[in-house]
């Protein structure tokens, strides 16, 4: 089943979220599988994303990789991202 991944970090800005995008692509880790969308949104000093994934399972194997250059980045979370079974998903 879909899920959704909300990242509530303390805060991100461009500069660190550039940084993290950069690497996931330079790796080959960006797009992963089961991704359905990518949205950040927010302030320069405060962005925040959510992503749709496939399943809980592609999400898990995703955030091993991604996990860790959030941290090398210097993005601090106060709890760690939040999983949401997607009841559904309508597009126009």
């Amino acid at each position: 089943m879909s899920t959704l991944v909300r990242f509530t970090p303390k805060s991100v800005t461009t500069e660190q979220y550039e940084q993290v995008m950069r690497q996931l692509d330079e790796s080959g880790d960006w797009l992963p599988d089961g991704l359905d969308y990518h949205v950040a949104f927010g302030s320069r000093g405060d962005i925040r994303c959510s992503e749709v994934l496939d399943s809980k399972e592609q999400f898990e194997a995703f955030g091993k990789r991604l996990m860790p250059l959030l941290q090398e980045a210097g993005i601090e979370f106060e709890s760690p991202p939040e999983l949401i079974e997607i009841q559904n998903i309508e597009k126009r």
